[in-house]
């Protein structure tokens, strides 16, 4: 990868298909969040690599095969998945088979969903078509983890709230912005070459002019000195010549960059609103929902299945742990449980989180530093719940 990338590339094998493939992974720091809303979805993403900025980090958050489309979170329990047992043992061997059936279909959801996926031309879209595929393979482990799903699911939501902000065709004039920026910067240190070098020719010939009146030289070794200024003078006037040329050249660089420009962020035909045939994302994942009903084409959607998934691991208790996890998987179900409208389940869980979260607080009061995540979401909840009472009122 080149030094100016904000990744590195990880080797991993797929253990569908062994296929090794190399993923980008997003370098510490690459880039920063400027916030995040109630339900922690972060706001205001800010790369340190502007042609990146049109695109997500979440984008990133899964991996897919480059052979059989085998789509999972890219964490290290991922990078080491030969030294994971449980999956080795419980999972993949039913995954593998169900995978692999499905990849011999020709038309089926799975092999539609990886072909379309491109990070180059549509990095967001194919961000929530991943996911989708993360959601695919897990679904088809014996016992999947409700735990991850919803943790999906939510991301899902969180993109469909990004893009909400931005077209297709903002994204793509964002990248291609990025690339522009870096190609004018390298004009621009063209453009700063070309006139220092003749600054120092000129510098060049006006030392040596000085030195011939320097006062404490002899007559004798000013004599000596004197052929060579005409010397100076006119291979100088030759490589000012060829600056002089240079010049010209550059400007008709100049002149090249600027429609070079205006060609690339002009408008298409297509509004850019298309994603591969499609005529839409929207339109994709509408056709791929009549074959996989667990396709989720808008946020509403994608945040009542987090819900329900993230229900199932609460109850279900052995995923998610008793203290500031159980605190923030119960804010999180009563918090988009009121961005979809479902006030009465929201007041449930805001109550609950209230209650789990004083509990936990009080438990561990000889502790700040391992209820300072608890007392935070404490806080959220009753705030959150507010605003929610507010608006189950208007309903």
């Amino acid at each position: 990868m080149p030094k100016d990338s904000p990744f590195f590339l990880t080797r991993v094998e797929c253990p569908i298909c062994k296929t090794i493939n190399e993923f980008e992974t997003i370098k510490m720091g690459a880039y920063v969040e400027e916030d995040r809303d109630t339900d922690f979805c972060p706001i205001e993403i800010k790369w340190r690599f502007p042609r990146y900025q049109g695109s997500h980090p979440l984008t990133y958050f899964t991996v897919t095969c480059s052979n059989c489309f085998y789509t999972r979170e890219f964490n290290n329990n991922y990078k080491e998945w030969k030294n994971d047992s449980h999956f080795r043992t419980y999972k993949l061997k039913t995954i593998k088979a169900k995978h692999l059936d499905q990849l011999a279909i020709a038309d089926s959801v799975l092999k539609q969903m990886g072909t379309i996926v491109d990070i180059i031309k549509y990095p967001n879209e194919s961000a929530i078509v991943k996911l989708h595929l993360a959601i695919f393979d897990e679904l088809l482990a014996d016992h999947p983890s409700m735990l991850d799903l919803g943790r999906y699911y939510i991301r899902v939501g969180w993109m469909f709230r990004y893009l909400d902000g931005e077209t297709v065709s903002d994204s793509q004039n964002n990248f291609l912005n990025g690339l522009l920026v870096e190609l004018e910067n390298k004009f621009g240190s063209l453009w700063q070459h070309q006139n220092s070098s003749s600054d120092y020719t000129k510098a060049i010939l006006n030392q040596v002019n000085s030195q011939l009146e320097h006062e404490s030289l002899s007559v004798e070794t000013k004599s000596e000195m004197l052929p060579f200024k005409e010397n100076f003078e006119n291979i100088i006037s030759g490589i000012e010549d060829k600056f002089e040329s240079c010049s010209n050249e550059i400007n008709k660089l100049s002149e090249l960059m600027n429609e070079y420009k205006s060609t690339l962020l002009g408008t298409d035909s297509t509004g850019g609103t298309s994603f591969g045939t499609y005529s839409s994302l929207s339109h994709f994942l509408s056709e791929m929902k009549k074959s996989w009903p667990e396709i989720v084409i808008n946020e509403n959607e994608a945040l009542r299945k987090a819900i329900h998934y993230y229900i199932q691991a609460l109850e279900d208790g052995r995923t998610i742990g008793k203290g500031n996890q159980q605190i923030q998987a119960s804010f999180l179900i009563a918090e988009l449980s009121r961005r979809v409208g479902d006030f009465d389940n929201a007041k449930q869980y805001f109550n609950s989180t209230i209650k789990y979260g004083q509990e936990f607080v009080y438990q561990n009061r000889q502790n700040p530093s391992r209820t300072a995540l608890a007392r935070k979401i404490l806080e959220l909840a009753i705030e959150q719940g507010k605003i929610n009472l507010e608006a189950s009122k208007k309903v």
